[in-house]
């Protein structure tokens, strides 16, 4: 047992954490079951696939000479936070890397503040060493302030340092590339500083106990706990005795027991101490469950999450075309897959809104929401969500409220209008510098202040702009903050837009949608250049003659419409505006369809 390893890879988002998981597998000729020919072979979600982010953590692991190394992939956005708390509990050690040209960036202080908090062993990689501006001295020294900055202790500030290009499948002790070969000097660098999970030899003899720190679902073994074998061993068929985050205990039996090679889980008859494992067996096993010795059940600590920061309300889709495209529509459906989200993300809150068909979910996030949503369209769920807003919470007769850290990048003459629109929505600016013509801000900023404001930032920057916001906590609650109000379109009437039509409308002001599409009344088709709302025929058609008239002397005059995803169109909407999302369709629409009734 001295030979295993266990090891998180933690980073900012697009860092190189899967790509380097990937050069790490393949040079261990590891089995990687279907997904063998694939480019990022841990990211084969097709969501983390399409945006190129890791949202789910994976295990996997790897034999190097004679040790075996359990490897956790862990997410780099904030929002995901969860799902990072959660699954270093099973590493000793972590591999943090660091982009070679950009340096530490807001989402590595957050994963580093977690793992340096477990006391895990850090390895700092410095990865893509091959890119062109890689400045490594510079990425060196601001990780060294970075883990004084964090009070990391004289003995994690000892930090070994692996250079490494990910994509090319080298590393070394030195970062000169051309005398880089393979990932010997990673693995190495891991063998000598990761210690062993095994602390105490006699944990072997103690009884039983596992941490479940993830879900996963099986068609043929129901649901799955994995964990980390704590003290004890494991057997198949072994009685065992489950504790929930409320203390009751429950009777069960071990019928599958699985270790990880490579991405492949393989039955096993008996795991020990220290070993990752994923076991079948256990009726509705949750996240922070403990599993114990039947004759002598001990439960280890609960885990701690952070609590949601946003919440949104999901209600069942009741516009003109609800079940048109979607299979499952009823409050039922949405209540069960809420539930069943429940069981893997313990940073999601699902509470009964005033209606039986409207749900309150609470998350870490804009994003951490709009994924869950996106998962439900693609699992055939029809829904409409509202505007995200923040929850606050009651501290000795005083509101408090979430504010976060906020990092912008821009080119040095969006400067004027970043600190104009910030100071706006109550931002505190705590630093600024300019470099080579792009200015860098660090702003302090309540989340009420930053909701709907991406959108608007990428848009005005002209898409030159880079956004990072790190939760920062709860503060007393800010005054009056002005977000800039928006006017939309709204369709007039139920029909199919038309070229014609659209040609009037757009003077108006952006268009959502292009020619032949269905609307219906009361939907958002574009926003208004005035601050307010205005209905809009889109459905009008020209009036027949017996004059030809060319086609193309239209449709050549329309703008492209401005295509809506699905966070931008949380992001835009208003108070009395819903999103509605289906397998097929993103519309905006307004809570109450009827004009007449509305403007009443």
């Amino acid at each position: 047992m001295k030979n295993l390893r266990n090891i998180a890879i933690i980073a900012h988002v697009d860092h190189g954490k899967s790509t380097l998981v990937d050069a790490l597998l393949r040079q261990s000729h590891a089995d990687f079951g279907k997904v063998a020919d694939n480019e990022m072979i841990m990211d084969f979600n097709e969501i983390e696939r399409e945006r190129g982010i890791t949202i789910f953590s994976k295990n996997a692991s790897v034999q190097y000479k004679d040790t075996k190394i359990n490897i956790i992939d862990t997410p780099g956005h904030a929002d995901f936070g969860g799902e990072v708390e959660r699954v270093l509990n099973m590493a000793d050690g972590s591999l943090l890397l660091i982009d070679a040209q950009e340096g530490p960036m807001p989402q590595t202080r957050f994963v580093l503040k977690k793992a340096l908090s477990m006391n895990h062993k850090i390895i700092v990689v410095i990865n893509k060493v091959d890119k062109k501006n890689a400045r490594v001295n510079y990425a060196v020294e601001k990780v060294i302030e970075l883990f004084m900055e964090l009070g990391a202790t004289n003995e994690q500030l000892n930090f070994p340092i692996v250079y490494a290009a990910g994509k090319l499948g080298k590393s070394g002790l030195t970062p000169e590339l051309e005398k880089m070969k393979d990932m010997e000097p990673l693995f190495e660098t891991i063998l000598s500083n990761i210690p062993s999970p095994v602390k105490n030899p006699a944990d072997a003899t103690m009884p039983l106990q596992i941490m479940v720190v993830s879900i996963i679902y099986d068609n043929y073994k129901g649901r799955t706990g994995i964990g980390r074998i704590v003290k004890g061993i494991a057997k198949s068929g072994q009685p065992i005795a489950r504790i929930n985050r409320e203390g009751k205990i429950t009777n069960h039996k071990i019928t599958g027991l699985m270790l990880f090679s490579g991405l492949q889980k393989v039955d096993a008859e008996i795991a020990e101490s220290g070993d990752i494992v994923a076991i079948s067996g256990i009726d509705n096993v949750n996240i922070g469950d403990t599993i114990a010795d039947a004759t002598n059940p001990v439960a280890l600590p609960v885990i701690n999450i952070e609590k949601p920061t946003v919440k949104m309300i999901f209600s069942v889709n009741n516009s003109p075309f609800a079940g048109q495209e979607g299979q499952y529509c009823t409050s039922r459906n949405l209540k069960e897959r809420l539930e069943k989200e429940l069981d893997n993300d313990v940073a999601l809150k699902v509470e009964q809104g005033k209606s039986p068909d409207e749900f309150i979910v609470s998350g870490r996030g804009e994003l951490h929401l709009a994924i869950l949503i996106e998962k439900m369209r693609r699992e055939d769920y029809e829904l409409q969500a509202s505007k995200p807003e923040v929850i606050f919470q009651e501290e000795n007769g005083k509101t408090l409220e979430p504010a976060e850290d906020v990092w912008i990048e821009v080119p040095e003459k969006y400067s004027g209008m970043v600190i104009d629109k910030m100071g706006r929505r109550k931002g505190q600016m705590k630093n600024m510098s300019v470099d080579n013509g792009i200015a860098n801000f660090h702003f302090f900023i309540p989340t009420r202040g930053l909701i709907g404001f991406r959108n608007e930032f990428i848009i005005d920057t002209k898409g030159a702009g880079i956004m990072n916001s790190l939760f920062a906590g709860y503060f007393p609650k800010w005054e009056d903050i002005l977000t800039a109000p928006h006017g939309s379109l709204i369709a007039h009437e139920a029909g199919n837009s038309t070229a014609y039509a659209l040609l009037n409308s757009q003077e108006r002001g952006e268009m959502f949608i292009g020619p032949g599409v269905k609307v219906y009344e009361g939907q958002v088709v574009g926003q208004n250049a005035k601050a307010e709302d205005m209905t809009v025929n889109v459905c009008k058609q020209k009036q027949l003659t017996n004059f030809r008239a060319k086609t193309d002397a239209v449709t050549d005059d329309l703008v492209p419409p401005r295509q809506m995803s699905l966070e931008q169109s949380l992001e835009y909407i208003g108070d009395d505006e819903l999103v509605e999302v289906t397998p097929k369709s993103i519309r905006i629409r307004k809570r109450i369809l009827r004009n007449a009734l509305r403007n009443k």
